[in-house]
């Protein structure tokens, strides 16, 4: 969708696709490291730390993905959902791919030992936590109700 174009009107109406935050927060990240470079890992440790994280996110994301379509709604947050989703890591958290989407961020920071993308990840999880995900719950809210009240109930924001 176009910036300029509304959002339909059965949608969260989130400010920007969420990998679209992650990625320019971190990429502003990996430009100021490349401007003042500022390592936060011993190197030996980067490159193992941050491939376990980012294959450990790519699981998840690939697990909650397979829940959604099991469910047959939506993963992009700008179409309507269909239906709460409580199985696969939807169990565990209400947001898993965020919750993959962050740990694969906090893999690519350790694998660039980058401590300004490290730092960027605070305004991205304000943006994602206050932008998206306020937006997200009150839109489930009002489009089921006491079924969403009740698993928010029971299952955690993150983990």
């Amino acid at each position: 969708m176009h910036p300029n174009e509304t959002a339909p009107p059965d949608s969260p109406k989130v400010i920007l696709p969420p990998p679209f935050i992650y990625a320019g927060g971190l990429a502003l990240g990996l430009l100021l490291n490349e401007i003042f470079p500022f390592p936060f890992l011993p190197e030996r440790f980067a490159y193992p730390i941050g491939a376990a994280l980012m294959a450990v996110s790519l699981a998840l994301i690939a697990a909650a993905a397979r829940a959604l379509r099991n469910a047959k709604t939506n993963m992009d947050v700008r179409r309507p959902t269909t239906a709460i989703v409580t199985s696969g890591p939807y169990r565990f958290s209400r947001n898993p791919i965020y919750l993959s989407m962050t740990l694969f961020s906090f893999g690519a920071t350790s694998w660039f030992n980058a401590f300004w993308m490290l730092l960027m990840l605070i305004p991205i999880l304000a943006l994602i936590r206050f932008k998206v995900i306020a937006r997200e719950e009150a839109y489930l809210e009002k489009k089921f109700g006491e079924e969403y009240r009740r698993y928010r109930l029971s299952v955690r924001r993150w983990l």
